[in-house]
């Protein structure tokens, strides 16, 4: 009899805390998951906690290989129950290690790989002020190459900071690339060179020894949206849904002011100045700037923000329609509602880019209505005039229209 209780005891002493699961909980419910979600949730999870105190494991100790150990026993259960049960206790172990409640994720093989890109990234975020989605594409860029100059123990090569192996890297990349993607790489590993400098890796900043790829404009007028098509578009869109609501002021931005997709993701309820008429953009660069806020688009921010957004701690005002109801997860979230319109209204674009075929339209009309370079470039927040210029194309094929046939028939003038 003592020796079952002393049994009991110290199970009951490793048992996971309800408190844990009832505040993992309590995270989802204020994310905006539903009744019947949470259910689940909760059976997975004391579905956990009873296979953990039958393993004698304490919740301390609950890692990776806790999780790998109880999905084990799924092999012969239907995919989506192991699906779910993966998702839910790996997302439960996230939650763990953010409040500091287990021991954080191991660190793997490319230790100083990933350690040396971290910093790379801050510095193009802080030092830098690039945006987001142009970290997305450089970042990646440099982590390829760091990992390619691995000694295998999780230590990088001496020759990782060599501007000749750097020539050679892309030299091989570029065999089987894209000039793009060439051009690209070749920019990323140029920032690369100068932020070893900075950091003081290197005795000289190395970036004019990375060749550079030169990047020829095309001699076509930009794809855009006519007015009529982006008439068409608008009324396609369903209003009456939660979605629709969101995705209609999404696109009345991109339409009537021409917002960049990454900055549509980045606006928050801060950045609306009611009394003010004024909308506040975080461009690129870091640049910060007050455009007017159209009555169309305020409404339909209105409408959006008061009847159907979802309630929520974030601050931005785009937000999934499904839980989590947290902000859009970045640039591609706006090409793919702006797709979703194309469909719905039977506009077959023959570009890619589809969030930007908003804002090339909202330059020809601009220009087709005789407005100066120099004013669509405030418009559109250029800062350089070479982006401006690939619009005096538009107005190059309008001469077309008016140009008589030369030299006329019998040679006059």
């Amino acid at each position: 009899m003592q020796a079952t209780l002393q049994l009991s005891e110290r199970v009951e002493s490793i048992r996971f805390p309800v408190d844990v699961i009832d505040a993992f909980l309590d995270d989802l419910r204020s994310a905006g998951y539903a009744s019947n979600t949470l259910i689940k949730r909760r059976w997975v999870l004391s579905t956990f906690a009873r296979w953990a105190t039958s393993q004698r494991i304490k919740p301390a100790d609950f890692d990776d290989t806790v999780v790998d150990a109880f999905l084990s026993r799924l092999s012969s259960a239907p995919a989506d129950r192991i699906q779910l049960e993966r998702r839910v206790i790996r997302r439960f172990l996230a939650h763990l290690r953010q409040r500091g409640l287990v021991s954080p994720a191991p660190l793997g093989k490319d230790l100083a790989s990933d350690v040396l890109h971290a910093d790379f990234v801050a510095y193009l975020q802080q030092a830098r002020g690039l945006a987001e989605n142009s970290i997305q594409v450089y970042g990646p860029y440099v982590l390829q190459y760091l990992r390619t100059q691995d000694t295998g123990d999780g230590q990088l090569a001496p020759s990782a900071f060599d501007v000749t192996t750097m020539r050679h890297h892309l030299l091989i990349q570029a065999a089987d690339k894209s000039g793009e993607v060439t051009r690209l790489m070749a920019i990323a590993l140029r920032a690369f060179c100068r932020f070893l400098f900075l950091r003081g890796k290197t005795t000289a900043d190395m970036s004019d020894s990375v060749p550079s790829v030169r990047k020829w404009r095309q001699a076509t007028v930009p794809a855009f949206i006519t007015p009529e098509q982006q008439l068409a578009i608008l009324a396609a869109i369903d209003r009456t849904t939660p979605s629709g609501s969101r995705d209609y002021a999404v696109l009345l931005l991109l339409a009537q002011l021409g917002l960049r997709a990454s900055e549509v993701i980045s606006l928050t309820l801060d950045d609306i100045l009611w009394r003010k008429g004024e909308l506040v953009i975080h461009g690129k660069g870091g640049t910060i700037e007050h455009v007017p806020l159209p009555n169309e688009v305020g409404e339909a921010l209105v409408s959006y923000l008061c009847d159907v957004r979802p309630s929520s701690a974030s601050r931005h005002i785009f937000l999934r329609t499904y839980a989590p109801h947290i902000g859009l997860t970045g640039p591609a979230a706006i090409g793919h509602i702006v797709r979703r319109a194309f469909v719905q209204a039977g506009f077959r674009p023959r570009s890619r880019g589809a969030a930007h075929l908003f804002r090339h339209g909202l330059a020809t009309t601009m220009i087709r209505q005789g407005a100066s370079m120099h004013e669509i470039a405030q418009v559109l927040r250029h800062r350089s005039e070479n982006s401006t210029a690939i619009y005096a194309k538009v107005a190059f094929e309008a001469l077309r229209s008016v140009a008589r046939p030369w030299p006329t028939v019998g040679g006059a003038s």
